[in-house]
């Protein structure tokens, strides 16, 4: 049996189980896509810590997770005969097909950002009526501003060189000590996003994904913050016993680590 054969014969037995679990299992037979939802986000943050700890092993079970998710809707679509797990495989095989004219037609492209200019394109003959309309509004804002972005550079709207755009962060950075020595909250906020905005902007420029630039961040300070936490602890002392020169001995030494 080749690999082929060995690949859909797995995915038949797991179309198999989800059958026999609607079928029988309590909990399976009461889910509906809207309780699954929230699960569904759920395996999706934890395939983004997975792929940002580089834990391959914890990236496939992940991907289990997420590929029964993916059966489950098919199998609740079935049932209510509005698509099944075909539908759903054949409809992404023609959008793939009908979004890569430069593989399957007689378009020629010259590098990856034409074929993002082309795939901007092709959706908006397709009826979406504007470049934007595919962006969740459900998404966590700093993620929206990178789809944002990314949407409209793919029809040109965008700037030419990274110098431009750290300028304007700078230009953003400037409005918003304005009006914090104004003291206008609303203001502050409103020009807070706009330096964010930008920040993400920037970020786009220089190739880096921001939002896993913050998670790592965010790892990075946790892991920092628990080593002071243990050492706290091993003074005998809680942190609010600490003076900050004596807890900054101790940041200095999780750097290190």
């Amino acid at each position: 049996m080749n690999v082929r054969q060995e690949q859909l014969k797995a995915f038949d037995r797991l179309l198999s189980i989800m059958d026999e679990l609607r079928e029988k299992c309590p909990w399976d037979k009461k889910q509906t896509m809207e309780s699954l939802r929230h699960l569904t986000i759920e395996e999706t943050y934890e395939l983004g810590d997975a792929i940002l700890d580089n834990d391959l092993e914890e990236v496939k079970k992940e991907l289990g997770d997420l590929l029964l998710h993916i059966v489950f809707y098919a199998k609740i679509g079935s049932e209510t005969k509005h698509f099944d797990i075909a539908d759903v495989a054949n409809d992404i095989c023609e959008k793939l097909i009908n979004r890569h004219p430069h593989i399957y037609g007689d378009v020629k492209v010259e590098n990856e950002e034409q074929v993002k200019q082309n795939w901007e394109n092709i959706k908006l003959k397709e009826g979406k009526k504007s470049v934007l309309q595919g962006v969740p509004n459900s998404l966590p804002a700093l993620v929206k501003a990178n789809r944002i972005q990314e949407k409209v550079s793919g029809v040109g709207f965008d700037w030419e060189q990274p110098e431009q755009v750290f300028e304007k962060v700078k230009e953003e950075l400037a409005e918003l000590q304005t009006e914090i020595a104004l003291g206008d909250q609303d203001k502050m906020e409103s020009e807070f996003g706009d330096v964010l905005f930008s920040m993400v902007n920037y970020a786009r420029f220089l190739d880096v994904n921001p939002e896993n630039a913050l998670e790592r961040t965010n790892k990075k300070f946790i892991k920092r913050f628990q080593y002071l936490e243990g050492k706290a602890k091993e003074a005998g002392k809680t942190l609010k016993e600490m003076s900050l020169a004596e807890m900054d001995v101790f940041w200095e030494e999780a750097k290190m680590q």
